[in-house]
């Protein structure tokens, strides 16, 4: 489902590059659970944003579930997103202007769906994280977890084969990151979705993946 070959990022000019990512090459499978362990400034969100189409590798190959990401144009890698991958920031990403439900339901309109699918699936959605009561209340009026449990919703509701997560309960107490990491897992394994977890946490990559890659520097050590 995923390849790296080689991947490299740098920022700066030519003279004086500074490298995110210095050659990671890897390998996940259809339907595998990773996590993507490292410190701050490691390279996690860097290759996670490269996965997700977000950004240009500066050299090498990157293929993701069949498509070459660095030959694809720009419209091409907007469909990509749309229909393969869902996303989830540590920072939410969500529209302040729009309800929760409304949040949730945009993926869908960027990717065709009637307005009755959308709304009903956004419902469906918002209710698995526990926030069917809260439909209509914009970020401003959530708290930060309930925030992530809608992002965790709006990157779900297409159904992707891909779901990139970053630090996804970073902001959530001990409880609520268990049921939105439970939420995750039973996506992934109904769907023989494919999981890449940034976190820092040791013990909830160990709960709720297969296999940990660690990075440092840029670098893939393990």
């Amino acid at each position: 489902m995923i390849c790296t070959t080689e991947l490299t990022k740098s920022y700066g000019s030519a003279d004086s590059p500074v490298y995110a990512l210095r050659g990671v090459t890897m390998e996940v499978r259809r339907g595998e659970r990773v996590a993507l362990l490292g410190k701050s400034g490691s390279g996690k969100s860097t290759l996670l944003n490269l996965l997700g189409g977000l950004d240009h590798a500066t050299s090498g190959e990157l293929r993701v579930a069949g498509r070459d990401l660095g030959r694809l144009s720009r419209r091409d890698i907007s469909r990509f997103r749309s229909a393969t991958v869902g996303m989830i920031f540590q920072s939410f990403n969500l529209i302040a202007s729009r309800t929760a439900l409304g949040n949730v339901e945009l993926p869908m309109i960027f990717a065709g769906r009637s307005r009755g699918d959308r709304l009903a699936l956004a419902r469906g959605a918002l209710e698995s994280v526990g926030l069917g009561h809260r439909l209509h209340h914009r970020p401003t009026e959530l708290s930060g977890g309930e925030n992530q449990r809608v992002a965790v919703a709006r990157a779900l509701v297409n159904g992707p084969e891909i779901v990139l997560a970053d630090e996804p309960t970073g902001n959530l107490d001990s409880a609520t990151a268990h049921e939105v990491m439970g939420v995750l897992r039973d996506h992934v394994e109904r769907r023989r979705a494919t999981l890449v977890l940034v976190t820092h946490d040791e013990e909830l990559a160990g709960a709720y993946t297969d296999r940990v890659l660690r990075l440092k520097d840029g670098q893939l050590i393990s």
